[in-house]
């Protein structure tokens, strides 16, 4: 079915559009005067609107604008892909502070900081048909070239989002007697089913969710607050973008949660996705795979990172695997070395077991596309949920196969995600718990594991939508 918003809404091709609750409801301030009511409306070269009144007056009239932030707190349109017009998340607007920083001398300038995700990595790659360290290398150059100051990988704040997912489950899992709703732990690294879950389920779902940071914000935490330490600057001189394979982290990189109210600066302040990345690179006349490769930044100043690393599970993050095997090692002393997973009704629904003596001890699954997450949601209002713990994601196959992602007309969709997945895969993975500088970070910038600013830096919360009462939602 074709989507019902016009062309310029629509962002993507993506194929799990669910159709809007209702037209859009943002409160439009209304300008009334005194008058016949009678005007002309011109319209100048240049798109300008001016209302003529009888008397041969003009006044020019504000054109409406539709803000993220107008967005997330609206209970109408939910998509996978959140169909709005943006003006403060593009590639533009990086451009607009690259150029600015050029005319400003060195002191006055913002530093630019780039963190790129593993999965438009993996996109660039099959695309320019290079391998993920080079592209990573080569991904550095470009963005050095354009301006910026350092490039990241958001597989290092990852091994965060990691780590406080297990502790969170095991937290929860020991306390289920004392609480109805610790249990399933759904994922919250998608803002889709973020966003879904609070403008449709609102108070009945959000207590199932983990309160564990996406890797997106868990970098917006160490480039402005720890980075920004180590570069003895304040938050707000840093420009952070991140490198994103969906247009939904656009919102999430929006929210107010990520907002600091001291510094006037978000976490994260502009999301550009895999696609647009491309746009620079035609803009700028530039082929990827023709670049000198240019050596990989690191946050931590005593480490160097000679190539991208990654983590088991799966292209959106290897949430389930992680939690299993740790919940599996830490509640019953049973180590796991391959996860086995057994579809359901369809590919994007799977599940795996943790059996002994013929008794399951922990049930876990993965729902990715909004068919299913809906099942999913539908089992839990009846009670009927079965799992412990639920990896969800919004886009069909995962973040692979984000909205945001490149497209190859030539090509089938199945046979691009199967060389996405190939590339992606190639990269050598590490559990989180070992990589080099994680413990010393929760040491020393988090004060250690379960601390306050551990808690304040790497989790969040939800918010409930309330749904607006408008005669547009009627449905006759």
């Amino acid at each position: 079915m074709a989507s019902p918003f016009s062309g310029a809404l629509q962002l993507t091709d993506l194929d799990d559009f669910i159709g809007p609750s209702q037209d859009c409801i943002k409160p439009m301030k209304v300008d009334k005067r005194l008058g016949s009511g009678v005007a002309k409306i011109h319209i100048e070269d240049d798109g300008s609107y001016f209302q003529i009144s009888q008397d041969g007056g003009t006044r020019k009239l504000e054109k409406a604008k539709i803000s993220l932030d107008d967005c997330l707190a609206c209970s109408g349109c939910v998509t996978s892909a959140e169909t709005v017009l943006i003006t403060q998340q593009s590639h533009e607007e990086l451009r607009k502070v690259l150029d600015a920083n050029k005319t400003l001398a060195p002191g006055q300038q913002r530093l630019v900081v780039i963190s790129v995700s593993p999965q438009s990595r993996a996109s660039l790659a099959v695309k320019f048909q290079l391998n993920p360290t080079d592209t990573a290398r080569k991904l550095t150059a470009f963005f050095k070239k354009l301006g910026a100051h350092y490039v990241f990988d958001t597989a290092f704040s990852r091994n965060f989002s990691l780590l406080e997912s297990q502790r969170e489950f095991v937290r929860r899992f020991r306390g289920q007697a004392d609480s109805k709703q610790a249990l399933p732990v759904l994922t919250s690294a998608c803002p889709g089913w973020i966003c879904y879950a609070e403008k449709t389920h609102g108070s009945t779902i959000i207590p199932y969710i983990s309160t564990a940071r996406s890797p997106q914000q868990v970098m917006g935490s160490l480039v402005k607050d720890f980075f920004a330490q180590q570069q003895h600057v304040t938050p707000d001189k840093i420009y952070h973008v991140t490198v994103m394979p969906c247009y939904d982290k656009k919102l999430e990189a929006s929210r107010p949660d990520f907002f600091s109210q001291e510094h006037q600066t978000r976490d994260v302040d502009c999301v550009v996705t895999t696609g647009e990345v491309f746009k620079l690179l035609e803009e700028e006349g530039v082929s990827l795979s023709e670049l000198e490769p240019a050596p990989l930044d690191s946050l931590c100043s005593s480490l160097s990172a000679q190539e991208p690393t990654s983590h088991r599970g799966g292209g959106s993050g290897g949430y389930l695997e992680h939690v299993f095997r740790h919940a599996a090692q830490e509640l019953f002393g049973i180590h796991v070395d391959e996860v086995t997973y057994r579809p359901l009704r369809n590919k994007d629904f799977q599940e795996v077991m943790l059996k002994s003596e013929g008794r399951v001890l922990l049930h876990f699954a993965v729902a990715y596309g909004f068919r299913n997450i809906q099942n999913l949601v539908q089992k839990l209002k009846r009670g009927r949920c079965p799992y412990h713990y639920v990896e969800v994601m919004a886009c069909p196959a995962g973040c692979l196969n984000g909205g945001g992602q490149l497209k190859a007309p030539d090509t089938t969709g199945k046979e691009l995600l199967q060389h996405v997945e190939r590339l992606y895969g190639m990269v050598r993975t590490e559990a989180p718990e070992d990589v080099p500088g994680i413990q010393d970070l929760y040491e020393h910038w988090l004060h250690g594991e379960g601390s306050e600013r551990a808690d304040r830096l790497l989790h969040t919360s939800y918010h409930a939508v309330e749904k607006a009462s408008s005669g547009l939602s009627i449905r006759w």
